[in-house]
């Protein structure tokens, strides 16, 4: 008797938990019944899967390698449902959609406004994640596109360049910098400025310091936030600068932008997709969305990313963008706390 879809499901389900017991559970079928239907399996293969003398179920050699295969088949059998219940003419469809967490600030609205307001049948999905989960999401067939910044991908990612974000000091209207948009202010002053700033698990607070440190300016760092709204929030109410993407001041008439002299390096967003992955209708008419809106956000990038996603060897820069001028300190940190950036 040939394998069933079911039972690729329940040998997946036991070696993701470990335990028939959890496995069943998540199943939502009895624990007896899991049994046999994974033994069923082996004894048709005529092969044992799943080594179950200790106190966690495993993954045999064999198992490792035909659990491998039903991922991929469980993979693309469920994105041939997608393609079958895929409309041309966009009458219906479904995307997933993740950004990092400084582009969720300001592109996600906007995006899911216009998305809906030109094809309302296509259902859109958005999450929040780090750019690494994003490519994980994307190789898994989790997620049919990313937003996140352009640097190195792993094999397999394809991306495309969006646009240029810029990043300026922000205050409160009210609180205006001795600065303007004629008259920058020079990152020099920025010493003698409270300021908040994201916490140091984002990207982009790595991205201000590394600027900061390579300028030889120590900032009074008075507050952190851990999201860019209760930043932005905090900002308006009080007299602390910030450092934010310019596009996030677009829509807070409260929050002016002053420039810095010299400037942050800018980052070049880029739109993330699985290589060789089916391209439904409503990816593709996103894409197209996605181009057209974030032309007003920032410059066209000089130059799109590789096929790969990947810039050319000598040229790849850290996940945030910034790259430490030579004999500079390194960015400043927390000591002892090792973490995983946001990578917004």
């Amino acid at each position: 008797m040939a394998p069933e879809l079911r039972h690729l499901r329940y040998l997946l389900a036991v070696a993701e938990q470990g335990s028939f017991t959890r496995a069943a559970e998540e199943l939502r079928i009895s624990q007896p019944t899991l049994s046999q239907q994974v033994r069923q399996l082996e004894r048709t293969l005529g092969a044992q899967l799943l080594d179950r003398s200790g106190r966690t179920v495993r993954l045999t050699d064999a198992g490792e390698v035909y659990a491998g295969h039903a991922r991929r088949a469980l993979r693309d059998l469920a994105a041939g449902e997608r393609a079958v219940l895929d409309v041309a003419d966009l009458s219906r469809g479904h995307l997933r959609l993740a950004l990092t967490p400084t582009f969720t600030a300001y592109l996600a609205g906007p995006l899911a406004a216009a998305l809906y307001d030109r094809h309302p049948g296509i259902t859109l999905e958005v999450r929040e994640m780090t750019q690494e989960r994003i490519e994980a999401g994307l190789l898994a067939d989790e997620l049919d596109l990313g937003i996140a910044f352009h640097g190195p991908r792993p094999p397999g990612i394809t991306a495309t360049a969006l646009f240029t974000e810029t990043l300026s000091l922000v205050t409160a209207t009210r609180n205006p910098a001795p600065g303007t948009h004629q008259e920058p202010l020079s990152v020099g002053e920025l010493a003698d400025r409270p300021l908040i700033l994201l916490s140091a698990d984002y990207a982009t607070r790595a991205h201000v310091d590394a600027y900061l440190t390579a300028h030889r300016v120590r900032p009074r760092v008075v507050m952190e936030a851990d999201s860019v709204q209760a930043l932005t929030e905090i900002v308006r109410h009080t007299p602390l600068a910030t450092v934010l993407p310019d596009a996030v001041t677009h829509d807070h008439p409260d929050l002016a932008r002053v420039p810095l002299e010299p400037p942050l390096p800018a980052r070049t967003a880029t739109l993330l997709r699985r290589e060789n992955a089916y391209r439904s209708a409503a990816s593709l008419a996103f894409t197209e969305l996605a181009r057209q809106h974030t032309r007003s956000l920032g410059p066209p990038p000089d130059e799109a990313a590789a096929p790969d996603g990947n810039p050319p060897p000598d040229e790849v820069p850290p996940p945030d963008g910034v790259a430490t001028p030579p004999g500079a300190p390194a960015p400043p940190g927390r000591p002892g706390r090792t973490t995983s950036r946001r990578e917004g």
